[in-house]
């Protein structure tokens, strides 16, 4: 399945819920935020919010700094 994740096309190649996306990326445990088609996604709902092919996934990082 393939989706968009900030532009970049990705190919998804195990799981269909936000958290096989953020598992297959190495996303942090901490301090990330992801958009599914411009609606946040809260982080208890990754596990049962599904993807589907052609979706699109906006993946913040919180960033330290002054």
């Amino acid at each position: 399945m393939k989706i968009l994740v900030n532009n970049k096309e990705t190919e998804l190649t195990q799981g269909n819920t936000l958290a096989d996306v953020a598992r297959q990326l190495e996303l942090p445990a901490q301090g990330v935020a992801i958009a599914l088609n411009n609606r946040m996604i809260p982080r208890a709902q990754w596990a049962e919010q599904t993807v589907k092919d052609g979706d699109s996934l906006v993946i913040i990082k919180a960033a330290c700094g002054g």
